[in-house]
């Protein structure tokens, strides 16, 4: 088949996306989820579609590859992909331009590969299929490739199963299968969502180097402005269906001109924010659903300068900004609005005075039994999940537990519940030793006082029981109150306490928004007067502007409450935002432990260093020095001899004398003001370590 792409003028759009509408069909109604779209991307070009959960960023990513399924249907509106318009094509001219011209990258990488076909197999066949490329040829790139995405012994790697990777090489083999037919637009469906930030950081980098190595083009969907930041050169900001800005991305970053636009930057942590003195601005109200959609401005019921009878009164077009690089905006009061305005002030709030030590931990070891056999036979080995964990908190403070997957974070958080027990060590809780008392045997006072609230709120409700009866449930467990009327009053008082109105008591979890369960969830931990909550992950599968309004909850309980907060996470700016103290784990140790000032400055573990340079951050004023570490945290198996970071720390080759990080255990040190540090450097090699964030001068 001729290639009709050999007419194109690369000068033009590579995409081309005008006035698109799309609906999906139901048996009950048609529900329009993207109306009036328009985007352009050129050759060469990285543009970042970014918004909410459910704003039809994904919709639009599947209308480019046209596969909406049965129920959907593009009803008005074209996709031009290097002249051609997409939305007519046949299906065979389609299916030569799917995976060779245009290639897709989805969020989960085991759902776009074979559990049962080896990696290079599962590379090789791109090429044979699109390029009619013999087998040893497309395996002789398979293998190129392989080392292209920077993935260590390729040889190994295209002989491995995808069980046998981790999740971020699963991740790399997946670019790397799009990337096997060279295609001009590479889609992007947030690649790196389900990765711990330093995977998340080389991945990014590949994709900036590949993109400009091929000369790709991409369409980058996320819900993380900075890492739009680092990828795109262009941005466009979707809100309900519509696109309500766009522009080049430092011009939208400084020169925004949409009031949702604003109201997302302002509810995400910025290096300065603070949770008592400048708390961040939840968006108030919800995201309408798609069938329900207000007249007029999507955005009208939830912004900040909405005027009756005008903003309401009729359809709002998109507005170029003069004197921008092909910005616009989709309001009619972008050139009324004073952008430099401070928001309106909010109440400032007392720091809540920490108080006495409530949870000591001592030297814990959590190790665990498992055979090297398939089905229970072979050697036992051991995985060391926590080694020596030392530390206490304090009624009233949170205490942030910042590393990896496979850190040993959640391990931890399981002991403490009682959920395991610890193999030695003493956890002091109240001056009870529960060290060795599994949650069946601790008495109703101390499962009441330690709750958990989980990463997703989704798996964590009943779904067939309302959310009044799922509160009453957790306080007649806990034996809270003489009667049924007394555990009505205070599910409703736990309501109001989660800021939810005391009508959802009667809503099934199926009626409910992620934000909403998560409060639900919050309520039910809170439900027998919890003292130490253990909150795992509890903004990570939110919406930026949710996470926004959860986190400022769990601060509003704590100072109400003085409950001590362990919050464990991966996503460090939420840390510097609500932590007073914060706990680096490595590899089932504590590598770094300080107040969050301390942790946030120099001197750092070598490791702090490279985590606290791999967040992407939204703000064009700060530079990051950027230090992307080589390889996957070792296995607890098999962990190296030594100090466990050597592996993968780029200050090993000035520890004195050669081979120290390779024999001995770092020594724990104490720094000024109680900062330690676990580490073979001497403190004045800690002393000379730089800023990884600095603030550029205006």
């Amino acid at each position: 088949m001729a290639d009709s792409s050999t007419a194109w003028d690369p000068s033009k759009p590579i995409l081309e996306i005008e006035n698109l509408s799309i609906s999906f069909f139901t048996r009950l109604r048609e529900i329009p989820a993207v109306m009036d779209f328009s985007c352009t991307v050129m050759a060469g070009e990285a543009m970042g579609l970014v918004g909410e959960s459910g704003c039809g960023k994904s919709t639009v990513a599947l209308a480019v590859m046209r596969d909406l399924g049965k129920n959907g249907k593009i009803v008005a509106g074209t996709i031009k992909f290097k002249g051609r318009d997409l939305t007519h094509m046949g299906d065979e001219e389609l299916r030569h331009i799917r995976g060779s011209e245009i290639a897709m990258i989805y969020q989960e990488p085991m759902a776009s590969l074979n559990p049962a076909m080896k990696i290079g197999a599962q590379l090789a066949e791109v090429p044979m299929i699109h390029s009619g490329m013999s087998k040893d040829e497309a395996w002789k790139l398979a293998r190129q490739i392989v080392a292209d995405v920077r993935l260590p012994d390729p040889d190994r790697i295209i002989n491995a199963y995808p069980h046998q990777l981790s999740g971020g090489q699963q991740q790399r083999i997946v670019i790397a299968m799009a990337l096997m037919a060279k295609p001009a637009l590479l889609i992007l469906d947030e690649p790196t969502t389900a990765l711990d930030v330093t995977v998340e950081a080389g991945i990014v980098d590949l994709v900036k180097d590949l993109g400009e190595k091929y000369g790709t083009s991409m369409l980058f969907i996320s819900h993380n402005l900075g890492l739009v930041m680092d990828v795109c050169d262009r941005i466009c900001v979707m809100y309900s269906g519509e696109a309500v800005e766009t522009g080049a991305v430092t011009e939208v970053f400084d020169v925004m001109r949409h009031p949702y636009t604003q109201a997302l930057f302002r509810s995400i942590p910025l290096p300065g924010a603070d949770k008592n003195a400048r708390p961040l601005i939840s968006i108030p109200g919800n995201f309408p659903l798609p069938h329900e959609r207000p007249p007029g401005c999507n955005f009208g019921p939830r912004c900040d300068y909405f005027q009756k009878g005008r903003c309401d009164a009729t359809e709002i077009p998109m507005d170029p900004v003069p004197g921008g690089d092909r910005h616009a905006t989709r309001c009619l009061r972008w050139s009324e609005i004073d952008w430099d305005a401070p928001p309106a002030k909010r109440a400032v709030k007392a720091k809540a005075p920490i108080g006495e030590v409530v949870l000591k931990m001592e030297d814990l070891k959590k190790y665990y039994d498992v055979s090297s056999g398939a089905f229970g036979g072979g050697t036992m080995k051991v995985v060391k999940a926590n080694e020596s964990l030392s530390f206490e908190a304090r009624e009233g403070e949170t205490l942030a537990i910042v590393g990896e997957s496979g850190c040993g974070k959640s391990t931890f958080a399981k002991v403490l519940m009682g959920l395991e027990t610890a193999t030695s060590g003493s956890i002091m809780l109240f001056d009870e030793n529960v060290q060795s008392t599994p949650i069946q045997k601790r008495n109703t006072d101390t499962v009441s006082s330690v709750q958990m609230v989980f990463q997703n709120p989704f798996d964590t409700l009943n779904p067939s029981m309302n959310v009044g009866r799922q509160i009453i449930r957790a306080l007649e467990i806990f034996r809270y109150g003489k009667s049924d009327q007394d555990r009505q009053d205070r599910m409703l008082e736990l309501l109001d306490l989660v800021k939810l109105p005391r009508a959802f008591a009667d809503r099934m979890p199926r009626q409910l928004s992620g934000g909403q369960k998560q409060r639900v969830g919050i309520a039910r931990a809170f439900a027998g007067g919890a003292k130490v909550v253990v909150a795992d992950e509890p903004v990570s599968a939110l919406d930026v502007s949710v996470q926004a309004a959860v986190t400022d909850l769990l601060m509003d309980i704590q100072r109400e409450n003085r409950t001590t907060l362990l919050f464990i996470s991966h996503d460090l700016s939420i840390v510097r935002y609500l932590s007073d103290r914060v706990m680096v784990m490595y590899l089932g140790h504590v590598v770094e432990m300080g107040t969050t000032d301390q942790v946030f400055q120099p001197p750092y573990h070598p490791y702090t260093e490279a985590l606290l340079s791999a967040v992407p951050i939204a703000d064009t004023k700060v530079v990051r020095k950027r230090i992307v570490l080589e390889g996957d945290i070792p296995s607890a198996v098999n962990p190296p001899p030594g100090c466990p970071f050597q592996t993968r720390c780029r200050w090993k080759s000035q520890v004195s004398p050669a081979g120290l990080c390779d024999r001995e255990m770092p020594p724990v040190k104490t720094l000024d003001g109680g900062h330690q540090i676990k580490c073979h450097l001497t403190t004045e090699q800690l002393a000379q370590m730089e800023p990884v964030i600095k603030v550029a001068a205006e």
